[in-house]
């Protein structure tokens, strides 16, 4: 199965996630970019209003729309590209776990969403990291913040299902050889 292929690393905000990606990438993986982020960056640039703290409905649902176009796009690659692996900067259910932690819950068609576009069944979470931790323009939480979105993540994808892997803290390669280690392909 295609999806078999398709591995999430997901985690709280300023965990590393982009830099150990890019570390696979660099490694000639194919990375898929998180959309949450490039919503914001494209909302701020327009002057729209699909902004987590300005309006977080339809910003969950800019996400998920996103996130379902992003994952059918690599599933059409997949199909072309034989054996290679795909790491997702987060996957459809960090959406859910966004709609949960803002009071949305998640709707049946979320559910529905979730349960159809599947992954590999491990995924790769990053655990709070003090030592790394910052914030930017586009991610404004605060480290408590982090710590309790890396517990629901877990929660969602637990609940979904999947087998959640801590990635440990280090180097990027450190946690890229780890990732690897865990990978089928």
């Amino acid at each position: 199965m295609i999806t078999d292929r398709f591995y999430i690393l997901t985690g709280g905000p300023g965990s590393g996630k982009t830099t150990l990606l890019t570390a696979l990438e660099q490694a000639g993986f194919n990375t898929v970019a998180e959309v949450a982020r490039a919503i914001i960056q494209e909302q701020v640039l327009t002057g729209g209003t699909a902004l987590p703290w300005t309006n977080q409905q339809l910003y969950t649902e800019q996400m998920l729309h996103r996130s379902v176009q992003s994952y059918l796009a690599v599933k059409e690659q997949a199909k072309s590209s034989g054996e290679s692996l795909f790491f997702f900067d987060r996957g459809i259910p960090d959406t859910l776990c966004h709609a949960v932690m803002t009071g949305q819950g998640i709707s049946a068609a979320m559910d529905a969403i979730a349960r159809a576009h599947l992954y590999n069944n491990t995924v790769f979470i990053l655990p709070p990291w003090k030592e790394i931790y910052t914030t930017d323009e586009e991610r404004k939480q605060n480290w408590k913040e982090a710590v309790l979105t890396y517990g629901q993540m877990k929660a969602i994808y637990t609940r979904y299902r999947y087998q959640v892997l801590d990635v440990p803290t280090g180097t990027p390669d450190l946690r890229k050889a780890f990732i690897l280690a865990h990978t089928k392909g």
